[in-house]
């Protein structure tokens, strides 16, 4: 079978290299008993209280249906909760959740050392520039 075609799909390298950064992130997220992804959206509230769920999608590239899972699933573990203003609704960091700062930063300090120990720092900076790149110019297409 000929497989060259797929080498040079975009599609295709792009999922390829977002398993293997998803699996090393929850390798070094283990440690917090959450998702990278949860302990990301955790650093963002207890950093801005009172954060709304739609700045919250944003700042995370997920659809607001997304997000509402996401705080469904801290809520249901009281790490965060959510406060309703109007027709704003806030998300709050509880206890809980401000406890487990201190071990989210160094589990995404352990997850950037471990960038930099296999690709190297010029390679992680290049890389991480190229993709920001193509990501906002294909958003905006």
């Amino acid at each position: 079978m000929n497989e060259g075609f797929l080498a040079n799909c975009l599609f295709f390298t792009a999922n390829r290299l977002s398993r293997s950064v998803t699996k090393i992130a929850e390798e070094q997220f283990a440690a917090t008993g959450l998702s990278p992804m949860y302990g990301y959206l955790i650093l963002l509230v207890n950093g801005t209280p009172g954060i709304t769920q739609k700045e919250l999608a944003e700042a995370l590239y997920v659809t607001p249906s997304t997000l509402t899972r996401f705080i469904d699933k801290l809520e249901a573990k009281r790490l965060v909760e959510r406060k309703v203003h109007g027709k704003t609704v806030q998300v709050y960091s509880t206890d809980k959740g401000m406890e487990l700062e201190d071990t989210i930063r160094q589990a995404s300090k352990n997850l950037q050392s471990r960038y930099r120990e296999i690709l190297g720092e010029e390679s992680k900076q290049s890389l991480n520039g190229e993709i920001k790149s193509a990501s906002e110019k294909l958003e905006k297409k």
